[in-house]
Parts: C-alpha cells; structure tokens; sequence
C-alpha cells in the first residue's frame, strides 16, 4: 500500500508510482497517495486535459481532496473493482475518499462523464479541504466559475463542467475551495460533471452518489467474474484484466497504449511522448491475453476495431497501414510541444500528438495478422472480407519485407534492417498460410511459402552473430536487443535449440539486472535520443516467458516473482524501472500489463 504525505507543501510532484486509476470507458483519472486527481482528460483520452498538475504543478489544474491536518495515507482497491480508496490516518481520526467513475448508465449518463469523490469520516472526527481547479486545454484557456448555492459551474470555450457538493464552496478567483469537518458516520460527496446540451447540472445527494457506488462496484465484480484464470497470482493476473479494461475506449474497442502523455522515461531527459493512441503492436498481444482470461467481448469489439479502421486502403509512403491510430480511427496525429508546460519535475518537452505514426515498422504486420489468426482459432472464424484483407496485407509484406525500417522500438535514428521487423514479417506469412490450410481459404500459398522461407534463412545467415554467440539487433551489426526475445514465443525457433540457448546465456549476461531487462543499450545502438533509460517491463515480461519455454523453469519463477515487487501499492506499472527501482514513463501501460498476464498464464501452466 502507497503511503505519501498529507500536504504536497515541498513536494511539488508526487512520484508517477504514487498513483492509482479510476475511469469510465472514456476517459480516467490518476489519483495520487495525497487524494489529490492530477490528471484527467475529458471527454476522451486523447481529449485536451482539464487536470494536468502531474505535467505542471502549477499551471496545469487539479482536483485537491484531503484532511486538513497531518495525516498519513494509504491507497487501495475496493476488492475486484476499479473503485479507488485513499484513506487518511490522524490522530484524532480515519477518514476516507473513494473516487469512481460511473459505468454502464445508457448513453445520456456517458455523456455526462461523471467523477464521484464519496468522503468518508470512519472512526472520529477528522477536518477535510478541498480546491477544485481546472486548468483547460492543457492549461491554456482561461475560465470563468460562478458558484449558486451548492453548484460550481466552470465555463471556457467549448466546455462547461459543473462540481455539485454536499458541503458549502466558495470561489477562490479561477478555482472553488470548500472546507469541512465530518465525524464518524458522516459523509460528504463531490461530482464532477461535464454539462451542455441534454445534460444539465445535477444534484449529487449522498443517496444517489451511494447508489452510484453500488452500482459502479456491481459492474466491476460482474466483468471480473468472466475471467477464466484460476491459476497462481491471481490478484496481480486480474488487477492487469481491470486496469487493461479501464484503457478501453467503449464507443470504438480500441486500447490506448497508456492514459498519459510526456511522462518521462528519465527525469530530465528528452524521451517524453504521447500513449493515448491504439498502436498495430498491441493489437496481437491484447486480443492473446483477453482470449486467455475469457473476455471475448473485448477481443471482438477489439477485432472491430481492426475490421473497421485498420485496413489495407490506407495508402501512405510507409506503407498500406499506419503504426498507430486515433481511439475513433483517425490517422492524423501532429505531433506537438507545449512550451507553457513545464514537464513532470521539469522533464520538458510535453508532447501531445505522436510523430511516429508516420513511421515504417514492418513487425506491425506479423502483430496484426497474429491478433486476427489467434481470434480465428479462439473466438469465431473471420469473414470473407477480413480474409480479403488479409492476403492483401501478406501480398504486401512478400513485396516488401526486407527494405530497413525504424523497427518496434520507434527509434528516430534511422532506419535498418531490425531482426524484429524480420521475424514478425515472418510470423505475418506463417499465420496466414496456417489459417489457409486450416479453413480451406484461397491464397498464393507457393508464393507465400518461398517468401517465409527465405525470411527464415535471412535471419539465421545474417541476425546471427557468429562472434558474439547470440541473435542480434540488425543485420551484420553485434547489438544486442531483448525483443529477440519473442523468437521462441512466435515459434520462430525452438526454444532448446542451441542457437537459443546461446542467445538466451548472453542476454541475461548484458541486457538483465535482477530480472528486469533493458531493451537495449542506447550507448552501443544510438537511437536518435539524449539521455538513458530504465528497463522495459514488457521486455521482463517476455524474458520471462522465455525462460519457461526453454525449460528453465525455477529461474523464471524467481525472475516473474521480483518483477511482481516492482508493480506499485497497486498493482501497476509504467513502461520503464528506473535503476533505483521507481516506475518512469506514460502510466500504467497497456503492454506491460499484458505482457505479465502472458507470463503469468504461460509461467503457472508450465508449474502444473
């Protein structure tokens, strides 16, 4: 459990771990140990923010909710639910707050995209306060707020939000603050609403918001419950299964990477860039780990997505698809800076947008034809169209794989000819040829085959290195890189082979520290960036994985078991492990938490 300190005072900036998620289906928001929301974006994910004091502790707005005297704190779950607690120990009392966002109420209540904040006097008496400031657009337009009664209406261009209260506000220029004191029994209730149109303010009465609550943990407990995993480390499996949910975009199915933009791969350093798009890459690995769990509903709506937006007619220089994607589809994703923000403990830039969509990375093809062959196999067969579409892509991928390209790790160091681009070009093909034979389906199966065959004895010739005993990053260079770490996973090679085993022995030798693995050593491979970085969780993850299917199975445990001490209070991550340990960058992420649901999945089978 997280503890932090009552008052931010000092500390401007709570560290990124020391966060937990609550959301809608649309949005979420990240609530730091000290109760106080410092990122919320509204409508939608990749909407501009109205809360964004993680970015800026000035400029960028926040939600406050805390005792007014020194308390310390601790932050869970409601059990099996997205339902946040954050509770509050003084010396003359507990208190709590239970932040959620309600789901599921038809489409008239999603529009309201409501955020509760319950408080809670549990044993006591204890003083609370409270600042709501809203800072629009990413802390760049102006507002207005006019208080009536108990109703704070926050006005700018194009949004209007309006707080509703059980306890009196008053306005402090741009803000509302409100203090208050509860004795044990007592409540106090805050919510958040986005006004306009239909949706007018609304009371929120303690009876309503406790309905709210109840109905918000029912929906929670109700999806949990198709999960199929009854296998070890259940509660971390399932914290992954909500939190990946919470990173659903409902109207469409698409899964953001992360929730967050510019949060920074290493304090001070450059690597800062936007997650709230649906990367291609994802695409396999979230329709596996959903399948594996049971949520078929996700994986189709996923899938629906791909069918929908994610298609062959594209077009662009870099290829027939993009790499990422808008949440509703779109592909135009400028990316840039805002310089009035200064970055989270001063790491500027804040980026917003992504200029990698752009890129070529040819391992997308292998992702996406592996999501659609895995969702064949496990969910329902595809449709003729999709099937279209697919020999489409392989077409493409046999006219074009071997030209260099930026490769999984979006490098803006120029482009090579990446092992990893090389093997997903190859599991692209493979797929393919399996569901033709397997339902019967029309291809170029001659042409296919001669090109799979040829990829495979590119990689063996030329991503072997001879001297170094091991795969490596790209054609005729000796940089090690742990995405090679997916080659037994896709069944590219076995995974007793030699050549493995000898790969496996220097990774572990280079690239791992107690179990966490670099991607990487960005002195050896310059990748365009100032600065280093921590290690990659996903990349741990897969080293993992890799050690079950080569047999090693007490060094996997023990590997997965230290991984899991490096997940905050709450059981979740962020992209990178800093040498000391902290969690950096966009958090939590997406592909992590897959990756450990993958482990975990494979790790408990092979233990029996």
């Amino acid at each position: 459990m997280g503890g932090a300190a009552q008052d931010r005072g000092g500390r401007r900036y709570v560290p990124i771990a020391e966060h937990g998620l609550i959301g809608d289906l649309r949005s979420v928001a990240l609530v730091g140990t000290d109760g106080t929301i410092d990122w919320y974006c509204c409508p939608a994910f990749d909407a501009p923010s109205v809360f964004a004091s993680i970015l800026d502790a000035e400029r960028g707005g926040c939600f406050e909710l805390a005792a007014s005297v020194p308390a310390r704190t601790k932050q869970f779950y409601f059990p099996d639910t997205n339902v946040l607690i954050t509770r509050f120990f003084t010396e003359d009392g507990v208190g709590e707050v239970q932040d959620f966002m309600p789901v599921g109420g038809g489409a008239a209540e999603a529009e309201r995209h409501r955020l509760i904040r319950r408080v809670v006097c549990v044993r006591g008496s204890i003083p609370f306060r409270t600042r709501v400031a809203p800072r629009f657009d990413y802390g760049s337009l102006p507002h207005t707020v006019r208080l009536s009664g108990d109703t704070a209406v926050f006005e700018t261009e194009g949004m209007t939000l309006a707080l509703t209260a059980t306890v009196p506000l008053e306005a402090d220029g741009p803000d509302a603050r409100g203090d208050f004191k509860l004795t044990e029994g007592e409540t106090a209730v805050f919510a958040l609403d986005k006004v306009g149109g239909a949706v007018t303010p609304r009371r929120c009465a303690r009876t309503e918001a406790e309905e709210q609550f109840a109905a918000t943990v029912a929906y929670w407990r109700r999806w949990l419950s198709a999960s199929r995993y009854k296998g070890r480390w259940r509660e971390m499996v399932h914290r992954s299964a909500l939190t990946l949910k919470l990173l659903t975009y409902a109207p469409t199915g698409a899964i953001v990477a992360a929730p967050t933009t510019s949060l920074p791969e290493e304090l001070g350093g450059e690597r800062n860039w936007d997650y709230r798009y649906v990367w291609v890459r994802d695409a396999a690995f979230c329709v596996y780990a959903l399948l594996r769990l049971g949520f078929t509903g996700e994986a189709e709506a996923f899938m629906d997505f791909v069918t929908r937006h994610i298609s062959p007619g594209d077009g662009k220089v870099s290829g027939p698809l993009q790499i990422m994607y808008g949440i509703d589809g779109r592909t135009e994703l400028p990316e840039r800076t805002l310089d009035h923000l200064e970055g989270h403990h001063g790491s500027a830039p804040v980026r917003v947008g992504n200029a990698a969509a752009d890129q070529l990375q040819l391992d997308i093809y292998g992702a996406l034809i592996d999501s659609i062959y895995l969702y064949d196999k496990w969910a329902k067969p595809i449709s003729s169209g999709h099937w279209d579409d697919v020999c489409a892509l392989v077409d493409w991928v046999c006219a074009h794989w071997d030209q260099p390209d930026e490769g999984i790790w979006e490098t803006r160091g120029g482009r090579r000819n990446f092992l990893y681009s090389r093997l997903m070009c190859w599991v692209a093909i493979e797929r393919a040829i399996r569901m033709a034979n397997r339902r019967g389906l029309p291809a170029d199966l001659p042409r296919w085959r001669e090109c799979r065959d040829t990829i495979y004895r590119r990689i063996m010739s030329r991503g072997w290195s001879g001297e170094r005993r091991a795969f490596v990053q790209h054609e005729d260079g000796d940089v090690l890189d742990a995405a090679v770490l997916m080659m037994p996973l896709t069944k590219f090679i076995a995974p007793t082979d030699p050549k493995w085993l000898s790969t496996l022995d220097v990774l572990t030798e280079e690239l791992v520290s107690d179990s966490l693995v670099y991607r990487y050593d960005p002195r050896s491979s310059p990748d365009g960036l100032r600065g280093d970085e921590g290690t990659f969780s996903i990349c741990s993850f897969w080293y993992v994985e890799a050690m079950v299917h080569a047999g090693r199975i007490d060094e996997a445990r023990l590997a997965f078991e230290k991984m899991l001490t490096y997940a905050n209070h709450l059981g979740l991550y962020a992209e990178e492990i800093s040498h000391t340990g902290e969690q950096q960058g966009n958090f939590p992420q997406a592909f992590t938490h897959l990756a450990l649901i993958s482990a975990a999945f494979n790790l408990d089978r092979a233990l029996g």
